[in-house]
């Protein structure tokens, strides 16, 4: 249940990061209080979720599903570049997200 909680957390760790580039430095009521509630809500979900798992592992899953879901929004939405290089770098953080779940011992 607890890598459930990380995923969660890890995918409103994305909209806080997204909702950053729409809130303009804060001076957009709506995408600010979005982005407020993803940060407070992805801080939390990760907290609980260390109860149970090994910090390390959670921390860098957690930041490796922001980092993988908001250059995946850029890339779809913003029309970012998805060069080969690119698209390689985030396939060796998938990797390691991966790995460190399979070797968690949770």
């Amino acid at each position: 249940m607890a890598w459930i909680v990380l995923i969660v957390a890890g995918v409103f760790e994305i909209g806080w990061a997204v909702g950053l580039k729409y809130a303009e430095g804060f001076t957009r009521l709506w995408p600010s209080l979005f982005t407020a509630l993803s940060m407070g809500l992805s801080f939390f979900l990760l907290a609980v979720a260390l109860r149970d798992l090994p910090l390390g592992n959670a921390y860098a899953v957690w930041t490796g599903i922001g980092t993988v879901g908001t250059v995946a929004f850029g890339i779809v939405f913003l029309s970012e570049s998805a060069s080969p290089a690119k698209l390689a770098c985030i396939g060796l953080i998938v990797a390691g997200i991966v790995g460190l779940k399979l070797l968690s011992p949770r």
